[in-house]
């Protein structure tokens, strides 16, 4: 079953496809999100009303890569390196649960300021 959704931030509109975890159900189930996103090197992330248990959690995702924070009950949208990568790679503060990959562009979230509103739901 494919489940696509759409992303708005700021200027910037992408969609996505989940994967089939526990994470990205409870994620699905929990749309429409709308948060105030936070940047942390090129990665937004904002708090969500959803409690996911770590789920084959990775410490070094890919760009693109839609994660779910444990720690912080948080949504992150990876674009590039954190403050925390080494090198090339992107590193999340600390594992996530990766549960979905952007469709598009991840760079174009570098256009999203601190702070902006960020609408998650389901795409038609």
């Amino acid at each position: 079953m494919s489940r696509r959704i759409k992303i708005t931030a700021a200027s910037v509109e992408q969609t996505a496809e989940l994967n089939e975890t526990k994470t990205a159900d409870l994620i699905w189930d929990a749309l429409p999100i709308k948060a105030s996103g936070n940047t942390w090197g090129d990665e937004i992330y904002f708090g969500i009303p959803v409690d996911a248990h770590p789920e084959d959690s990775k410490a070094v995702v890919e760009m693109g890569d839609l994660g779910y924070w444990p720690p912080g009950n948080a949504f992150c949208i990876f674009f590039g390196p954190t403050p925390a990568s080494r090198g090339d790679e992107i590193r999340p503060s600390s594992p996530v649960n990766v549960f979905g990959k952007l469709e598009g562009d991840p760079k174009e979230f570098t256009r999203v300021p601190g702070g902006a509103e960020v609408m998650i739901e389901k795409a038609e």
